[in-house]
């Protein structure tokens, strides 16, 4: 009598990603610890990071290295926290030197006169690209703070400033002699 044997077995099911993170907690906690040198700091790095990894769970591939991918999501947190801290650090020892500094507005740019040369050099420019290096380069003003002036999106005033700062160098380079002379 001829019995038959299903060699078709079916997929396992994937697991959970949970259940994935929970087995490799360990290793999650070990490689925080290194970094943070610090037990508490380390637990809040591991929670942060489960925490990140399962709000962004859609952008791991399942299949792929899991471990890798957490611990690469792990440094992520680390190092914005580090920078955030950097930033925490300066504001507050900028505090303790004036109490009252975060009361003060910034400080006005450090770009207040312009020799004649390059007034008259960025003078010559198309107006589009002279306001925009005016806006960032002497004012200090942001990208998104410049386009707003302008009324045009951020690619444009990037693409207008790189532009400009082009024309602005190629007219200084073309500058004759005496003009160098005057503005020394």
């Amino acid at each position: 009598m001829f019995t038959q044997t299903s060699s078709f077995t079916a997929p396992p099911t994937p697991r959970p990603l949970r259940d994935e993170i929970a087995e490799l907690m360990p290793a999650l906690r070990a490689r925080a610890l290194k970094l943070s040198l610090n037990a508490t700091d380390a637990q809040d790095l591991v929670q942060d990071t489960v925490e990140r990894a399962l709000k962004f769970e859609t952008s791991y591939q399942p299949g792929t290295n899991l471990r890798a991918w957490l611990q690469q999501v792990l440094f992520s947190v680390f190092v914005t926290r580090c920078r955030r801290l950097r930033r925490e650090r300066r504001a507050l020892e900028s505090l303790t030197h004036d109490p009252c500094a975060w009361t003060q507005s910034e400080s006005s740019p450090v770009m207040q006169h312009l020799s004649p040369q390059v007034e008259r050099a960025l003078g010559e420019l198309p107006r589009a690209f002279g306001e925009v290096v005016r806006l960032v380069d002497l004012d200090e003003r942001s990208y998104k703070d410049a386009a707003a002036v302008l009324g045009v999106p951020v690619g444009t005033v990037m693409s207008r400033l790189f532009r400009g700062r082009r024309l602005l160098a190629e007219r200084l380079r073309e500058a004759p002699e005496p003009m160098l002379a005057e503005a020394a």
